[in-house]
């Protein structure tokens, strides 16, 4: 704890920045414009060890949980990523973009989560709110990684798919 303080107000600060870390950093980067998410960039990425997302189901089974998570998108008039609507183009990209985008807003939630540090006396409460951060966010960037390299396959199979109609 790098912060004294007694603990009804640790409590109460608590109660008060965990939401608030998780739905103002969600309400932000839904204002992000889509052009600030570069999905060819380092971070977003898809590397071959991914296996255009198989090593995401075969590890961490991500198809039996990914349902339960919630998408907090729509709560902000953001991009739905619950359902896929379509196979065209434009669409896909566009739902590429908003993977990256939710990746990256999981990664500022789980660096905000982890200033609570700040005022949770060390150690059982400091890392209580670090093991949630973790595991508040990192299902999600899984996910976001596993659909994002999905859509990459399935455009290169559209593509794919086009070259040989037109042979």
């Amino acid at each position: 704890m790098l912060v004294e303080l007694p603990p009804w107000l640790i409590v109460i600060l608590n109660v008060v920045a965990v939401p608030s870390i998780h739905l103002g950093l969600s309400w932000i980067y839904t204002r992000l414009p889509s052009s600030r998410f570069k999905p060819k960039s380092f971070l977003y990425r898809t590397r071959s060890w991914e296996k255009s997302g198989a090593f995401y189901q075969s590890v961490f089974a991500i198809r039996n949980w990914k349902g339960m998570l919630p998408d907090a998108a729509p709560w902000f008039d953001g991009f739905a990523k619950g359902n896929f609507k379509t196979k065209e183009r434009s669409y896909i990209d566009r739902f590429i973009v908003e993977t990256c985008r939710g990746e990256e807003a999981h990664y500022a939630q789980l660096i905000g989560l982890l200033i609570t540090v700040m005022w949770n006396p060390w150690p059982i409460a400091g890392i209580i709110m670090i093991s949630y951060a973790l595991l508040s966010n990192l299902p999600c960037v899984l996910l976001q990684r596993f659909t994002r390299a999905r859509l990459r396959r399935l455009l290169i199979n559209l593509n794919s798919i086009e070259n040989n109609a037109l042979r």
